[in-house]
């Protein structure tokens, strides 16, 4: 049975690029109604008007629960109410725990992880009111260890926890949970690790299977627009992952740690020695390192 799109108010975190923007543009063609919340105000008031009438948007760092709650409140009230909500805000910092700085390792977390949970908390009286959906954004990074992103990894394993645990408390409420595992997409954040670091594209060119293939951001956006209109509990891009899901374990034996330890006794600490070169912790796109003056601001399309 598909869930009909037509009308519903989609809360979507991270629209200013990427997944999230190329998401929110395939959602409002199939007319849903967007509330774009994140950072970079200019690239979200242009999105919001380059969707038309109908659209709002709000200037939010997810790590801040009041900006969280002016967001979701502003929302209803321009809106009228929130159907589903896209958790998919995120970053990524450079390199390995011996030369991440400590405050980038933990903020990587707090985005990806407790971000999720701020986003959920911020808009569940909403969603259960509307018995609505949520989709909350892993990463391949939960179904195997790969070296350079440890609180990653870390952050996108406790989504998808979150999200198994969240789908039982919410299903006696009409509520369903969705959990995406995307794996290398063509995004800024890849463009910027590719571009910054040749150690890293090196090592992304001996990983097996989807774990080493970069799939075009169409193809994310229109599997998260398909696992909205389905309600889907899992989702993964590309669809080969699914095997890998099964197959997780086999990825952290001693063997995977054997072969992997092969391959990265060169590369890494090249990869290494680039971030200390680089003299940042994060893609020259990201805003990895939080949000500027006016947050909470919002705007309409």
């Amino acid at each position: 049975m598909t869930y009909q799109l037509e009308g519903k108010v989609v809360f979507i975190t991270g629209p200013a690029r990427g997944i999230g923007a190329e998401t929110a543009r395939r959602l409002a063609s199939r007319g849903a109604r967007l509330s774009l919340v994140g950072l970079e105000p200019e690239l979200l008031a242009a999105l919001a008007s380059e969707l038309g009438e109908g659209h709002v948007w709000f200037e939010c760092d997810v790590t801040d629960q009041a900006a969280l709650g002016r967001a979701a409140a502003g929302t209803v009230e321009a809106l009228g109410r929130i159907d589903v909500v896209i958790a998919n805000a995120g970053v990524a910092c450079n390199g390995t725990v011996a030369v991440g700085p400590v405050e980038a390792l933990v903020r990587t977390i707090d985005v990806n992880l407790t971000g999720v949970v701020r986003t959920v908390c911020a808009t569940l009286a909403h969603v259960v009111e509307s018995r609505g959906y949520y989709l909350l954004v892993s990463s391949a990074a939960a179904l195997a260890p790969f070296p350079g992103i440890s609180t990653y990894a870390a952050a996108k394993s406790g989504v998808e926890q979150f999200g198994n645990v969240l789908r039982l408390e919410l299903a006696h409420k009409g509520v369903a949970v969705g959990v995406a595992h995307p794996s290398w997409i063509d995004t800024d954040m890849v463009r910027d690790a590719r571009e910054d670091l040749a150690g890293f594209s090196e090592m992304l060119g001996k990983l097996p299977g989807p774990f080493g293939r970069v799939t075009p951001l169409g193809d994310c956006a229109e599997a998260f627009v398909r696992a909205v209109e389905r309600r889907k509990r899992k989702v993964y891009v590309p669809r080969t992952l699914a095997a890998a899901a099964v197959l997780r374990q086999l990825f952290m034996s001693p063997l995977a740690d054997y072969l992997m330890g092969r391959q990265t006794r060169k590369t890494l600490p090249r990869v290494e020695a680039e971030v200390r070169a680089l003299g940042r912790s994060f893609g020259a796109h990201s805003c990895g390192l939080g949000a500027k003056a006016g947050d909470g601001e919002t705007r309409k399309g």
